[in-house]
């Protein structure tokens, strides 16, 4: 019997908003939001919804309007049948991602034939930290470990950028690249495609990501003061030279996307076109300090099981959680920035947690076709010092 592969036939994500009040897509249900792309990528496929195996999600905040496995309750309100299971995950900013990888495996495994994965965060409504509830979620024998205490991710980034001497400026023109090639590729046409508009009660119809900003300048990033400045952290940790601002941050965000992830043989029986295929997958832990770092393990360990070099990959995304995260990544792996992120990252459209992977794999696939390139590589960083990295090909 041949070996089973995993393929991406279809990717959908609603537009990502400005996860604040007054945002393009503040005040929508979590559900109906991950709902309505679960519906789209249905109809888009003209799938019969019974063939699904499982559907799994990825959210970072699982309480409140997302808790109660979301993926259960999303696909319920899609008009999935009864008899469609879901699972909730949380893999923090790579949630996404992760589904992605359970879903190939299952595919890969004989598990699943058709399985989607998906994901969901609007930070809006559920804000980070709310599930800690006030409450310690570390415990006696985690600090006992750590003495000295983790840091927050915006401490983390300012870490990147000492660790990798990434001046302010470099910092800033990456931000500005982002912001750039967002526009562009939204003005050409090219995000369109993978968007599913959002009908708001009020009568709007969000279709376009609301972070990219074509008329920032250098000069006006330059303007911006840090934003994580902190006395206490300044003497802990003095190599850090407060250079990370908002500018050169991604934005908190509202969105929603989801993938049909297939056996290759069941989409051929099907009449669908693979648009990847999912032909590696990592995760790996880091130091929980340094934190953002653990892309670079991770993507050398994915590209060491296949016996690949950096250079043997034509297409990177890597989530723009920080501009240090990318150029300390791409400094490490010597990967020129001309195949990282060619129509810009999360400083520009945002980063809605549980939900960036699906913005992020949609790049891919669209640019895999594009540019004629055969191998992709996927990965972002992940809160507590994690990673996944996912390798694509084209089928």
């Amino acid at each position: 019997m041949s070996a089973r592969r995993a393929v991406v036939v279809d990717v959908v994500r609603t537009p990502f908003g400005k996860g604040r009040a007054g945002g393009a897509l503040a005040g929508e249900h979590p559900v109906d939001m991950l709902a309505l792309v679960l519906e789209a990528l249905l109809r888009r496929s003209d799938l019969d919804p019974a063939r699904v195996d499982d559907v799994i999600a990825g959210c970072t905040m699982p309480v409140a309007e997302q808790a109660g496995n979301i993926a259960r309750h999303a696909l319920l309100a899609a008009g999935m049948p009864v008899e469609v299971p879901g699972v909730s995950i949380d893999r923090k900013c790579g949630s996404f991602q992760q589904a992605l990888h359970f879903a190939a495996q299952g595919v890969v495994a004989g598990a699943y034939d058709v399985a989607i994965a998906c994901g969901v965060e609007m930070m809006s409504i559920v804000p980070m930290k709310t599930n800690r509830m006030g409450r310690d979620d570390e415990g006696p024998r985690f600090r006992a470990r750590f003495g000295d205490g983790l840091v927050g991710q915006g401490i983390s980034a300012e870490l990147l950028a000492a660790k990798w001497r990434l001046d302010r400026e470099s910092l800033d023109e990456l931000a500005l690249r982002s912001h750039r090639l967002a526009a562009r590729a939204r003005e050409e046409g090219r995000l369109a495609e993978r968007i599913v508009a959002v009908d708001r009660e009020d009568g709007r119809r969000v279709t376009d990501d609301e972070g990219i900003r074509p008329a920032t300048t250098a000069e006006a990033l330059a303007g911006l003061r840090p934003s994580f400045h902190d006395e206490a952290m300044a003497q802990r940790f003095p190599e850090i030279g407060w250079r990370v601002t908002a500018g050169n941050s991604s934005p908190i965000s509202d969105g929603a996307a989801a993938t049909l992830v297939m056996n290759e043989d069941t989409a051929a029986a099907l009449g669908l076109t693979p648009l990847a295929a999912v032909t590696g997958y990592t995760v790996v832990g880091d130091d929980p300090v340094l934190m953002l770092a653990g892309i670079i393990p991770a993507t050398r360990k994915l590209l060491d099981r296949h016996d690949l070099k950096p250079d043997d990959i034509d297409l990177y995304e890597v989530n723009e959680a920080f501009a240090s995260v990318v150029l300390g990544w791409a400094s490490e792996l010597e990967v020129p920035l001309d195949r990282v992120n060619v129509d810009g990252g999360a400083i520009a459209y945002g980063h809605p947690v549980g939900a960036s992977g699906g913005r992020l794999l949609a790049g891919i696939v669209d640019n895999l076709m594009r540019l004629g390139a055969r191998r992709a590589v996927m990965t972002m960083c992940e809160s507590g010092g994690m990673a996944n990295a996912t390798l694509l090909e084209t089928p």
